[in-house]
């Protein structure tokens, strides 16, 4: 028997087949975060009979229409803009559940991203949580409360703005 050839996406690094079965077998809606080189592109996505859809999508763009400074707009691939981007997928969540009826519990796609303890896609993980969506965690996992606001970076202000205008 010869060696079996990967699929293209399994080559190029994108895609763990793998997983991404086990994530689809509890037939739940996932949260899936991607980090591009600038911001965090948040979506909840159903699958049905392996056919994604996606149901909203946010990025950390979209945290400069809720008060994040312009001119700060290079963190925003920062942990305290991952979690107000978690904030306000939550939040806009919250608001489609009464149209569809959809419900609160979600599992966390993070795809082929590096998971670290302490790291920015967990980041998006606690603003998720702490926005009230059902989703598996372990607390040790997400960064330190002070990080999250934003204390380390000089961001404590804006954070504390956008927050306040998201709740």
């Amino acid at each position: 028997m010869g060696l079996r050839t990967q699929k293209r996406r399994r080559r190029e690094n994108k895609t763990d087949y793998k997983a991404r079965r086990i994530l689809l077998l509890p037939g739940l809606p996932r949260i899936v975060v991607r980090m591009t080189n600038k911001h965090f592109i948040v979506q909840a996505v159903e699958s049905v009979e392996a056919q994604d859809k996606v149901i909203v999508t946010i990025t950390s763009k979209d945290l400069l229409k809720n008060g994040w400074e312009a001119k700060k707009a290079g963190s925003l691939k920062s942990i305290p803009a991952g979690y107000l981007t978690g904030l306000l997928m939550a939040k806009r969540l919250m608001a489609n559940k009464g149209k569809q009826g959809t419900k609160n519990k979600y599992i966390m796609d993070l795809g082929m991203a590096r998971t670290l303890k302490g790291g920015r896609v967990f980041s998006v993980l606690a603003g998720l949580i702490e926005g009230g969506l059902d989703i598996p965690a372990d607390a040790k996992v997400f960064p330190v409360e002070a990080r999250l606001l934003g204390e380390h970076a000089g961001l404590k202000d804006m954070v504390s703005k956008v927050k306040g205008g998201l709740k």
